[in-house]
């Protein structure tokens, strides 16, 4: 059913639209948000659409559907799709609104009801993105960014029966909102960067592997982070900024020498072992006798000295930065 749907409505969708579609994605939305401000567009109309996969009303969706899907079988399949239901501890809980997530269908019926948004902004001649239901529009001024808020409200509540979250959607200069985990900044010449929160984020992301190290090998742990900061750097691989990267390295180098300290629990061992990685007997003692912990201790001058990078890279520790320089590089 999604490849007939595809091929049946995706000829038609707007080039601005970028989610869940053949041969596009988040970076292509990202770099076309990015040009859109290059333009001179610096003022983003940030819509979050409240709940939206949870809130789709059946039959304007289905109402769309029909315009092209003319076989009564196939939008009876699709209606028996939304009204599925959902099993949640034994039970079964009727669904009347919105379309199932996670579902096979559910992406491209998201594109054929916000379809209609996309064909408005174009009417009416707007610099915009759309990946899936989270929509930026780009426009010159303040002013114009709150009166097009408020007419594009005004059009989700009454032909869409879509609600925007107040809360969360903005009119604001573009570097301070952020379009699928991204931020462009800079006046004279726009930039990507990571967005703020996306660092925290991922941070919170690998602590739990971090922490399985206190107990474990940490060359087993360092590999099994691996695909995880690959995976995350290719994602963010389109930006012009590598500071995030350099910071997140710092931090996961400084958690990994704060494991080693963890590691060696008494002071000996400890004094043994960082004269095992090369530092004199005075210098070991010394930077076992200090009495801070093992996260001061793992920026402190002699753990540097024992764990270098290199040496860490050396056993299995994947940098971010590397990873991002090594997929900015062209090819050849």
């Amino acid at each position: 059913m999604l490849q007939v749907l595809t091929k049946v409505f995706d000829p038609g969708f707007s080039k601005w639209s970028f989610g869940f579609r053949p041969r596009k994605g988040a970076h292509d939305a990202v770099l076309a948000a990015k040009n859109h401000v290059v333009e001179g567009y610096r003022w983003v109309v940030d819509l979050d659409l409240e709940k939206f996969f949870d809130l789709v009303n059946h039959d304007v969706l289905m109402a769309r559907v029909a315009r092209k899907v003319k076989d009564k079988r196939a939008l009876r399949l699709i209606r028996l799709f939304l009204k599925a239901g959902v099993l949640s501890e034994g039970l079964v809980s009727p669904t009347i609104e919105g379309t199932p997530q996670g579902g096979p269908l559910s992406p491209i019926l998201s594109n054929v009801l916000l379809d209609d948004l996309d064909k408005e902004l174009e009417k009416r001649g707007h610099k915009f993105c759309r990946y899936a239901d989270d929509c930026n529009v780009y426009v010159r001024s303040r002013r114009a960014g709150e009166r097009l808020m408020a007419s594009l409200t005004r059009f989700l509540e009454k032909h869409l029966r879509l609600r925007v979250n107040k809360q969360k959607s903005a009119v604001d200069e573009h570097g301070k909102r952020q379009f699928l985990g991204y931020s462009i900044i800079g006046k004279g010449l726009p930039r990507l960067r990571v967005a703020p929160d996306r660092e925290k984020r991922v941070k919170k992301g690998l602590k739990p592997l971090l922490r399985a190290a206190r107990g474990n090998s940490i060359p087993q742990t360092l590999k099994r982070l691996s695909p995880k900061i690959r995976g995350w750097v290719g994602y963010y691989k389109v930006c012009d900024v590598k500071a995030a990267f350099q910071r997140l390295d710092e931090w996961v180098r400084r958690r990994v020498r704060a494991i080693y300290w963890r590691h060696w629990k008494k002071p000996k061992t400890r004094v043994k072992n960082l004269m095992k990685q090369g530092l004199n007997k005075e210098t070991a003692r010394k930077a076992v006798q200090n009495g801070r912990g093992p996260w001061w201790n793992a920026k402190a001058p002699a753990m540097n000295l024992a764990f270098p990078n290199q040496k860490l890279r050396n056993f299995g520790l994947t940098s971010f930065l590397e990873e991002f320089q090594r997929l900015k590089r062209p090819v050849g």
